[in-house]
């Protein structure tokens, strides 16, 4: 399985995220995956279209029950089973302390890959957005840099570095 950014996610997830007014639902999806390319036939799924009627198009695909989905963002360790793709789930976060077993950033990429994998599966075939609790930066991975809070960052009264330091944690 080859492994995609979580950068490139999260672009690709933002780029349908934008908020419109709730349209109705529509029929038409199919329930294999088509990924976002040349071969794509629906509009939603055609990079080439503006965001504005990708969101629209599928906007109005959606369902009730999907829409509030996309709006869950559910913590890694209350999730059971195949919940990503049966609750339609936007979102999942890693909150302090909640990580992989072993906690490596192999098992680290192989659970985003599945959470991912489950959100694809869907009808529409949604990425999810992936979250982490980065306060200090990734503190819940092994061997990652830990930065002091924002608040004793402020008090050093460089921007420069507060700069350096969210760009390291993003």
């Amino acid at each position: 399985m080859s492994r995609r950014p979580i950068i490139a996610t999260l672009a690709a997830a933002t780029a349908l995220a934008v908020p419109t007014a709730l349209a109705v639902p529509g029929a038409g999806a199919t329930s294999t995956h088509r990924a976002a390319s040349s071969q794509a036939t629906l509009p939603y799924e055609n990079p080439n279209l503006s965001v504005r009627k990708r969101v629209t198009d599928l906007l109005s695909r959606m369902t009730l029950p999907e829409k509030i989905g996309q709006m869950t963002q559910a913590e890694r360790g209350s999730i059971k089973g195949d919940e990503v793709t049966s609750d339609v789930l936007g979102s999942v976060l890693s909150g302090g302390g909640s990580v992989p077993t072993p906690n490596t950033p192999t098992a680290w990429a192989d659970m985003v890959d599945s959470y991912q994998k489950d959100a694809l599966a869907t009808r529409l075939h949604i990425p999810i957005l992936y979250g982490i609790d980065t306060v200090h930066g990734d503190g819940n991975m092994y061997g990652a840099t830990v930065f002091p809070h924002n608040i004793g960052l402020g008090a050093t009264r460089d921007p420069n570095l507060v700069r350096r330091v969210e760009h390291i944690a993003a």
